[in-house]
């Protein structure tokens, strides 16, 4: 094998930024293309086979683009290039950071970090209802969060409707204390999180009083229309098929809805069919209806939650595929049964 080496220059009020903390991210590089990379003063040497090398080279050049357009570098966005530059793909990283949704009340900017996220993003301003389904950590409800808010300070809408099924995660919690908002409080938790480092709870408390917000169960759609509005459901996996055809029916004119969900999620009771599952079947085929599957390649939490959710995959298509071989086994025996039987008889 042939051995390659490239040099390329970093700018010196970026050189911690691209390096991360301790060469953390360069240490990063050097394990995910084997490759060797020396530091000398502002320029880096990259040494190792040609396709390495070019990979390499490749990754610290969109990286050197981040930090040059103002954004710090993270240990998921140096994550994602590299895996976007081993699977051979020519994603242009620094391009999704340019499209801004808004600002955190701590003026943090949001954009989408992947490209499926921004195939997400772009179909929320495209379509009328749009399905955003894939594993924790994806971005899924955070990013229509953050469309709502945009669209409701843009005057696009009138009011912001978050709902979710108040379903226990796996657990039976009993009687809760309180009235009835301390009681569904606990099950719309992420979507007031993710409303205060948005919007700021100042801010959110005084648009819930006049009404312009609404946080509520999914229960509560019921007999109601709802023009205007930009409204997400949350944790779709856990609707039933008649809960998901409830709520798609109460869109109204000027509304926008995004359904988001993890099939792999569901704690509805066992044989029960799920309504996002049901409903992604049904209305598959129509154009103004977007449907974005992320994937674990999207997660934007710590890397270590991409490999959980991969290894989850791979255990499920073991499981299905062993489920399925029994099944195969259990068909064949009892078409002998059945032959044996008929020799006998005869």
């Amino acid at each position: 094998m042939s051995v390659k080496e490239e040099i390329i220059d970093v700018p010196s009020e970026h050189i911690r930024n691209v390096f991360g903390a301790c060469d953390h991210y360069i240490k990063m590089i050097e394990r995910s293309l084997n490759v060797t990379i020396l530091t000398r003063g502002g320029s880096l040497k990259i040494i190792g086979g040609e396709q390495q090398t070019d990979r390499a080279f490749s990754v610290l050049t969109q990286l050197i683009t981040l930090s040059l357009n103002g954004h710090a570098l993270t240990e998921q966005n140096v994550s994602y290039t590299i895996a976007q530059v081993m699977d051979d793909k020519q994603a242009n990283v620094s391009a999704l950071y340019e499209q801004l949704i808004c600002h955190t009340i701590g003026g943090k900017p949001i954009t989408p970090k992947t490209a499926g996220q921004k195939a997400y993003v772009e179909a929320i301003r495209d379509k009328m209802i749009v399905f955003g389904v894939g594993p924790a950590g994806t971005g899924k409800t955070y990013l229509a969060m953050a469309m709502a808010i945009t669209a409701f300070r843009n005057n696009e809408v009138n009011r912001i409707i978050l709902t979710r099924p108040a379903i226990e995660a796996g657990e039976k919690l009993g009687f809760l204390p309180g009235d009835l908002q301390s009681k569904i409080d606990p099950y719309l938790r992420p979507l007031y999180d993710a409303l205060y480092e948005i919007m700021g709870a100042e801010t959110f408390q005084k648009n819930m009083e006049k009404g312009l917000i609404e946080v509520a169960p999914l229960a509560y759609m019921r007999g109601r229309t709802l023009d205007n509005a930009f409204i997400i459901l949350d944790e779709a996996q856990n609707t039933t098929p008649a809960q998901m055809k409830m709520f798609l029916t109460r869109i109204g004119f000027g509304s926008k809805a995004i359904i988001t969900g993890d099939q792999s999620q569901k704690d509805l009771p066992v044989g029960q069919i799920s309504g996002l599952d049901e409903s992604l079947k049904v209305l598959a085929g129509i154009p103004e209806i977007g449907v974005c599957m992320l994937t674990s390649k999207d997660v934007v939490r710590h890397p270590l939650v991409q490999r959980i959710v991969d290894a989850y995959e791979q255990y499920e298509k073991r499981r299905a595929a062993d489920a399925d071989h029994h099944r195969k086994g259990d068909r064949h025996l009892s078409g002998n049964r059945r032959k044996r039987s008929d020799k006998q008889g005869s």
